[in-house]
Parts: structure tokens; sequence; C-alpha cells
């Protein structure tokens, strides 16, 4: 059954297809929740957030956009209503179970906190635009699709935090 025909019998109630939908997009959207937040814990949760929105909202997919646009919204509206929840508090220690490995893996987890935390920082909308164009690969054309914004609006975050991390770098290289 192609994902189409499976995305219509989910929306017509089949709990059988409904489950086979979420093992096929499972991964996709725990993937992006993680590249969210940067921690696997909080990830598990705006996945498991995101479950529960794709339950009582697949009705509302149009197939006007490709389902996996249509889910990265989703999901990007799942983690900015967890983010908004949590009382911000800082991880004591790194999860054992981040999807980086090797002596690396430390810093690297590290890093990707510090640059979510400039991302946020920016603005709105410059978070979830990095995201979906660096993280995810997408075009600028359909990172502006699943954020509702024009192509040359995501073009301009992408300059912005380009400039940004520049600046960053400078400053880190002349204070060492």
């Amino acid at each position: 059954m192609d994902d189409l025909a499976l995305i219509r019998r989910a929306q017509g109630g089949d709990a059988t297809s409904f489950a086979e939908l979420l093992d096929l997009y499972y991964d996709t959207i725990h993937r992006f929740a993680w590249k969210w937040c940067g921690h696997a814990a909080n990830a598990d949760d705006i996945a498991q957030l995101a479950c529960i929105k794709l339950a009582g909202s697949l009705a509302q997919y149009r197939f006007q956009a490709a389902f996996t646009s249509w889910l990265y919204r989703l999901v990007i509206s799942c983690a900015q209503d967890w983010q908004r929840s949590q009382v911000r508090h800082e991880h004591a220690e790194l999860p054992e179970d981040e999807p980086a490995a090797g002596a690396n893996a430390a810093e690297e987890s590290i890093y990707l906190m510090q640059l979510l935390d400039q991302l946020e920082k920016l603005g709105e909308g410059m978070k979830e635009t990095a995201l979906l164009v660096h993280a995810e690969g997408l075009s600028h054309a359909e990172a502006g699709a699943i954020l509702g914004v024009s192509e040359s609006t995501i073009s301009w975050r992408v300059h912005t935090i380009r400039k940004h991390m520049a600046r960053q770098e400078a400053r880190a290289g002349t204070a060492t």
C-alpha cells in the first residue's frame, strides 16, 4: 500500500493503518524532535506529543503538500508547545543515549546545545529555519511552505543566521 492510501485509510479511522503510518514516520518525528532540543529524553516527550497530536489532527491533512512537510510543521508545533510548558532548566549531565558517539560525543552535545540556544535567541522562526534547511536539507521553498512564510523570508533568515554565526566565530577567535 502506498503512503497516500495508508494516510487516507488512517484518516478514515482504520487503527491498523494509523499504526502502520506511525511505524513509517516515527523515526522522522523523533529525529526532528531531537534536532529541535538536542536531548534524547526531551525528544521522547516531544515525539510522544507529536504522535498524540497526529492522531487528533490527521483528518486535517489535505494532500496539498508532501506529508513530511505537514508532519514537520506538526512536530515544530508540538516542540514549541512542549518548550512553553517546561520550566527552564539545564541538564546536570549529558544523557548516555545521545546519538553522537566516540571521544567527541560530550563536546558535540555541548556544542549542539549552545547552537540551539543561540538560534533561540535570534528570534522567532530562526531555529525552525536552521533545522529545516541545514539539519533536514530542505530547500528554502520547502522550508517556507512548512513554516508558512515566503522563500525570500527563509533566505533572509539563513543569511541572518550565517552572519550571526560568523560574528560569534570572530569573537571566539579574538578571545583566545
